[in-house]
């Protein structure tokens, strides 16, 4: 029976898309509620300037709301080297950073082509890593890109080789728009396979393709992935982008299939109950309301 590392990014790539803003102590109870669910790693926070993204506002505030073996537990979004110094500060064990695949999308986010966002990329792994902070890469627009289209999977090879060589502690290939289909995710995985890296992917639920997907990865050997509780978020930069795979509908289509998650489904499932309540209407997620029905039958 294999096993698979699950990073829940409700908190960040979730509620970034929610039209409100919660407060910091609410953002570090969800990410308590998802840790206490058996969610090894939970991506807590984005550390970006609050007029760019104010739902993410009061990332520190977040972090110290938790305590010390929670937020061992925790990882930040950073994008830059502001973004790096104030992760640095919280004491955060786990930094998320990101490249995109192609070089308009690089610059309509990020305002540089993708060379200059990888060589930030790397500086910032290398300082992260001096002082033993833990460093997942992810590869944005790895399938898709709204606007350049499709993206030739050797130019992601070549992206993933550059990234292996910074010695990344792991890499995520990212469906940011939710094109890919499975014979794609399997073919890109396997090239990644081979450079001997610990890879995953971030799949969204484009005509149900998500749970397929990441099927097609598993089988291809990802061992790791990014969902979110209830199917929140999205990505509100990319034109097009459909939500993310629902964490309690992929770990139970994993678990099903004989795949450990370590994830305690019903204990996650009070967690995206709760979600809805504080965000005022139902979530994509389909399990939690299959199962409601059930036990009206």
């Amino acid at each position: 029976m294999s096993t698979v590392r699950i990073c829940d990014v409700a908190p960040r790539d979730g509620l970034q898309n929610e039209p409100q803003v919660l407060a910091p102590e609410t953002r570090a109870e969800l990410c308590r509620r998802l840790l206490g669910a058996g969610l090894p790693v939970v991506e807590a926070v984005s550390l970006v300037r609050d007029d760019r993204v104010p739902q993410m506002s009061g990332g520190e505030q977040v972090l110290a709301g938790l305590d010390p073996a929670e937020r061992y537990r925790c990882a930040a979004l950073v994008l830059n080297e502001r973004g790096l110094d104030r992760a640095l500060l919280t004491g955060v064990t786990e930094l998320h950073l990101a490249v995109m695949a192609t070089d308009t999308f690089s610059r309509r986010n990020l305002n540089a082509d993708v060379e200059t966002c990888l060589a930030g990329v790397v500086a910032m792994s290398a300082r992260a890593r001096a002082v033993g902070v833990r460093v997942s890469a992810a590869i944005s627009v790895a399938f898709g890109c709204p606007f350049e289209g499709a993206v030739d999977p050797a130019r992601m090879v070549a992206l993933a080789e550059r990234l292996a060589e910074a010695e990344v502690d792991e890499l995520i290939l990212a469906d940011t728009i939710g094109v890919a289909v499975p014979g794609e995710v399997g073919a890109l995985c396997s090239a990644v396979a081979g450079l001997g890296l610990p890879f995953g992917v971030h799949l969204h639920d484009t005509h149900d393709n998500g749970y397929d997907n990441a099927w097609a990865a598993l089988l291809a050997g990802a061992t790791i992935f990014e969902s979110s509780a209830g199917g929140i978020g999205g990505c509100p930069f990319a034109p097009g982008a459909t939500g993310n795979v629902a964490t309690e509908d992929l770990v139970h289509r994993l678990e099903g299939e004989g795949v450990r998650t370590g994830v305690d489904l019903d204990a996650l499932l009070d967690v995206v109950a709760w979600l809805e309540e504080l965000l005022g209407r139902e979530l994509p997620g389909r399990l939690l309301h299959e199962t409601f029905r059930a036990t009206k039958e």
